[in-house]
């Protein structure tokens, strides 16, 4: 596929941008990167999506609002050492290692 013209840029990213709204309505939650199955209501538009945009646009914005997401989940408090911490059982990060071995 060569380097898309405006025409075809532009309608890549109404796509995504139409995608993305479909996700945010139905699944606010939902990561493309981690694998889950995009929602029944947002097929249609994810598959308008990968067909309008290069493979490689459509994992970079993928990655894209995966990162977006985790940069909200920070600013509202989401603290992954802690989740991670209690994840372990309630130990802390490094708890019973021994420093230089």
């Amino acid at each position: 596929m060569s380097f898309p013209d405006k025409a075809e840029r532009a309608k890549c990213w109404a796509n995504r941008d139409d995608y993305w709204k479909c996700l945010d309505e139905n699944a606010p939650k939902h990561s493309s990167t981690s694998g889950e199955k995009v929602p029944s209501a947002c097929q249609a538009m994810r598959k308008a999506f990968e067909k309008s945009c290069p493979g490689q646009w459509v994992k970079h914005f993928d990655r894209k609002r995966t990162y977006e997401q985790f940069k909200e989940k920070m600013a509202s408090g989401y603290d992954p050492l802690e989740e991670r911490a209690k994840a372990a059982g309630g130990a802390g990060a490094g708890a019973g290692a021994t420093p230089g071995k």
